[in-house]
């Protein structure tokens, strides 16, 4: 495959420029406000209206932070129809890179999962997490944005492995039997590359005899997140991890980006041309 140029953003640290559909952009965050305009908007999605449950000091900032977002690269999708300021952000992706991950001393998967085998890969990694988007924000068209801007960005930094957490709405993993056991019996990463629940936090996720699933069904159910990762030929680790203070169901998710690079690569020729 022919290389891709780099690309950077102004006088900003090395990145992509915008990339563009209509109202919508998706770039990098450059500034401390763009940051902070990010943590709100994940406080109002998984706080506010999710039901995470939050700390005194977070709910005294109205921002969901922690310690990994100084050390993060953070996506923005932003809606020019809304201004050009941090009002603008409407969508975000947390991406944190190898090296950034090994200089802090961890990566956040590793609070609910072992990763040593992805550790033990040989490629470039990047970790992937917090994504969200406003509610009027929830379209196929966004979703696309933000993975064009993954792939930008994949490009850009020679990834060739990404992983994170995804997760399922709720705690109860009975409620989730059918597309818990779909992952686990259709997508399971192989075991070079395969993150297992750490022994105080495993859930089993063959919650189900897997020939009584309609995997069609199962499938549609999953979170559009979730489904992206898989079309990208994406695997599932080995046990799901319950969230309570997220109110979520947390899977693994392990990504080798050939099949993200090759489909930015073909739509970077179309708009070349």
């Amino acid at each position: 495959m022919p290389e891709l140029p780099r690309f950077t953003i102004g006088n900003a640290a090395p990145g992509f420029p915008e990339l563009r559909a209509g109202n919508l952009g998706v770039r990098l965050a450059t500034t401390a406000a763009e940051l902070d305009a990010a943590q709100s908007l994940r406080y109002r999605v998984f706080y506010a209206e999710m039901g995470a449950k939050a700390d005194p000091a977070t709910q005294a900032s109205q921002r969901d932070h922690d310690e990994f977002d100084a050390i993060a690269d953070h996506l923005l999708v932003v809606d020019h129809d809304l201004g050009e300021g941090t009002e603008s952000v409407v969508g975000t992706y947390r991406l944190i890179r190898q090296e950034m991950a090994e200089k802090f001393g961890r990566y956040y998967s590793e609070s609910e999962y072992d990763i040593g085998p992805l550790k033990r890969f040989a490629g470039r990694k990047l970790e992937l997490g917090r994504s969200c988007t406003a509610p009027a924000y929830r379209s196929r068209a966004v979703l696309q944005l933000l993975w064009r801007g993954i792939a930008a960005y994949v490009f850009h930094h020679g990834i060739d492995l990404m992983f994170g957490c995804a997760s399922l709405h709720g705690t109860d993993p009975a409620a989730l039997a059918e597309e818990l056991t779909y992952l686990a019996a259709h997508h399971m990463a192989p075991e070079a590359i395969r993150p297992r629940a750490l022994p105080g936090r495993y859930v089993e996720m063959r919650r189900m005899d897997p020939a009584a699933l309609n995997p069609k069904a199962a499938l549609m159910r999953l979170p559009p997140l979730v489904k992206g990762y898989l079309r990208l030929g994406g695997f599932v680790g080995d046990g799901a991890v319950i969230d309570a203070q997220f109110n979520t169901t947390d899977i693994a998710v392990v990504v080798q980006t050939d099949l993200v690079t090759e489909k930015y690569y073909r739509h970077y020729e179309r708009e070349a041309r």
